[in-house]
């Protein structure tokens, strides 16, 4: 099918224009997508732990794997992009998504750890096409004063996939396997261990591939439907030594791609190790490893609930406050939520662990609108820089699971807490600094 022409330039002021309604409600629909695939993986750092009976610092390189896939391909698809069209980019996107997904199905029978890394790295190099394509992509369905706005809004149906991952995780995975601790498992014969395990990623295997299915479903809807054309797929061709020094000039860009980095960091952190958190908890009342650390993923659960929630009441807040002064301020309070937490393992900690999620809820879409502004067609490479920036989600857990086996996961939180520092001072930056100044075209 063809596309619709010029997304952008609508002359509306509406949030979303009336002729783009059922195409932004599609492509919605992929932040959900993606939002799942996250918050189903974040609970397997503990489940592959218990599975395999190896360190929570070998369990991480899920994560490793999983974030490694979008600063892999953050660039090359945003040449794709470039090349083609948004809509292309989310389609291949889509098919990368559910490859990696199917992948469960030979890494599953064959019963070791890296290949479900490699499948992890594949359905995320699908991920990097949707969130390159789909961010700029929102941005463009409708005027410029309005795309902050436009894009937390999409956003904001990110966390109602994330939780949606989590409660699978839960309730067909974790609740699925057997409650029995690495080292239990150890303890068990040779061939009773390997058949547990094989049972176990059979259970694991499941919702990958039906994702895999649903995504088929998704493509083909989305190949069939007339979407909108951004006008900058008509223009010129590739620059890219040019784009990028027009890119490394902009001073807010540079920032906001350090922001984001930082920030996807903390919000991985936090999420995977809330998990760990919580169990230590739990077993502190009795509960056995499986229990308890199925308990924790309810706790998971409600973390993504508040920040769903915090996504359109922080939406609705943009409206009257400078975007700036929000960040630095959400921002401020997760430090001091990080520093309680760090204090020792409690349920007030937990609860506390929790809370960060509402301050995060603002942060990852309104970093990406600042950075994007008034970039114009050097949005689409400018828009893979900040999808490499959630590199930090592969970096920072894998230094977290560092401390957490050398010091205890109460204190690695100190991590995530520096992360917060350096968002509130990017935050303060953009209030104090670039939204004082006029934002000049760099593309121009």
């Amino acid at each position: 099918m063809t596309e619709q022409d010029n997304a952008t330039g609508s002359g509306s002021s509406q949030v979303v224009p009336k002729n783009f309604l059922l195409p932004f409600i599609l492509v919605t629909f992929c932040f959900a997508l993606w939002g799942f695939a996250n918050d189903i993986t974040n609970p397997l750092v503990k489940g592959f732990g218990n599975i395999f009976n190896q360190s929570t610092f070998i369990s991480a390189f899920v994560q490793f794997a999983f974030y490694g896939g979008y600063c892999f391909m953050a660039i090359p698809a945003a040449i794709f992009i470039k090349r083609f069209t948004y809509k292309s980019g989310i389609l291949l996107g889509l098919v990368l998504y559910a490859a990696g997904g199917l992948l469960f199905i030979p890494a599953s029978q064959w019963g070791i750890f890296w290949p479900f890394c490699a499948a992890f790295f594949i359905m995320t190099c699908g991920l990097s096409f949707l969130e390159t394509s789909a961010n700029p992509y929102i941005l463009s369905m409708g005027s410029e004063e309005t795309a902050t706005q436009r894009l937390n809004l999409a956003q904001a149906f990110n966390p109602i996939g994330s939780i949606t991952g989590a409660w699978v995780a839960k309730t067909y995975i974790l609740e699925k396997i057997s409650p029995l601790s690495g080292a239990e498992r150890a303890e068990l014969p040779a061939a009773e261990f390997e058949a547990l395990k094989l049972t176990d990623l059979g259970v694991v295997r499941g919702p990958y591939v039906t994702i895999g299915i649903v995504l088929a479903i998704v493509f083909l809807t989305i190949l069939l439907t007339k979407m909108p054309r951004s006008k900058t797929n008509d223009e010129g061709g590739l620059d890219l030594g040019g784009t990028f020094k027009r890119l490394m000039g902009s001073a807010r860009y540079v920032e906001s791609v350090i922001a984001q980095l930082f920030y996807v960091g903390a919000q991985i952190a936090v999420w995977t190790y809330i998990v760990h958190y919580g169990t230590e908890v739990f077993k502190g009342t009795g509960l056995s490893e499986g229990d308890a650390s199925a308990a924790a993923t309810t706790y998971s659960i409600y973390s993504l609930v508040l920040f769903a929630v915090a996504r359109f009441v922080c939406t609705f807040l943009l409206r009257f406050m400078n975007a700036g002064m929000l960040l630095a301020a959400l921002s401020a309070v997760a430090i001091g939520l990080c520093a309680f937490a760090m204090q020792g393992v409690s349920f007030t900690g937990l609860y506390a662990l929790v809370g960060i999620s509402g301050c995060m809820s603002l942060m990852f879409p309104t970093i990406y609108g600042i950075g994007l502004k008034g970039l114009g067609e050097d949005s689409k490479l400018a828009a893979a820089g900040l999808v490499m920036a959630i590199a930090g989600g592969s970096i920072l857990p894998l230094a977290q699971a560092a401390v957490v086996d050398a010091k205890g996961v109460s204190f690695s939180f100190v991590l995530p807490l520096i992360c917060f520092v350096v968002i509130a001072l990017y935050g303060l930056r953009v209030m104090l600094y670039h939204d004082r100044r006029s934002t000049p075209n760099v593309a121009a």
